[in-house]
């Protein structure tokens, strides 16, 4: 009788830490930020992890920085895409020490709301080459990410490609989603986290997402 397969067990990061021995000037980009300048290291919630902070503060190139070390494309997307339309991430992943937890994540993605056009784009690009199997574009929903407005591709995603047991990074998702699709999105995060076992780690400035009742803070 074949056995049934056990899910992983999280947290799948414990913490992140600053190897500062590694940072040659704390008055260069991106040491210099106010948030990169004061860290050494950040414990991670099991579950919902949210960087807090003004535009400026560091949230976004921490956040970044967190999902390039963990294996995922700058530009998002999961640990098997490698496009890239700009190189803009920061140096400051090469300095980042992350402290796994005992089991290894099923699944992973890093969103971020400022390039899910670029992450749209490629998905299509990919679904031109020969395969075969079955279109990439299935594992999101089914329907082109461009013929969607900003927060409906974004929710697409997290509904239809986030399948648990996972990690999953997120970059300001309140910037493609209205008040009533935050509140959409915070039961999405919920079922993941309760049912599936799943890690999140976000960076974000909305009071909505904040309110998640089981989640550590920084800000």
């Amino acid at each position: 009788m074949k056995r049934r397969a056990v899910p992983p067990k999280g947290p799948f990061l414990l913490s992140v830490s600053l190897l500062r021995e590694r940072v040659s000037s704390f008055d260069r980009y991106p040491y210099s930020i106010p948030g990169v300048r004061a860290l050494r290291t950040l414990k991670l919630d099991p579950k919902v992890t949210f960087l807090v902070g003004d535009n400026g503060s560091g949230k976004s190139t921490l956040i970044e920085a967190i999902a390039v070390a963990a294996g995922f494309n700058a530009e998002g997307g999961t640990k098997n895409f490698r496009f890239s339309t700009r190189r803009s991430e920061s140096e400051l992943h090469t300095a980042l020490r992350l402290a796994r937890g005992a089991s290894r994540e099923r699944d992973g993605f890093f969103l971020r709301a400022e390039s899910l056009f670029n992450l749209a784009t490629n998905i299509e690009d990919l679904d031109k080459e020969p395969a075969s199997g079955p279109p990439v574009i299935a594992s999101y929903g089914g329907v082109s990410l461009h013929e969607q407005s900003h927060g409906e591709s974004f929710l697409a995603v997290a509904l239809n490609r986030f399948s648990g047991y996972g990690l999953y990074i997120l970059d300001e998702p309140e910037a493609a989603l209205s008040p009533s699709r935050q509140l959409a999105f915070l039961r999405i995060i919920d079922e993941l986290v309760g049912r599936k076992g799943s890690q999140f780690i976000i960076a974000t400035h909305s009071p909505i997402l904040m309110a998640y009742p089981h989640a550590t803070i920084y800000l």
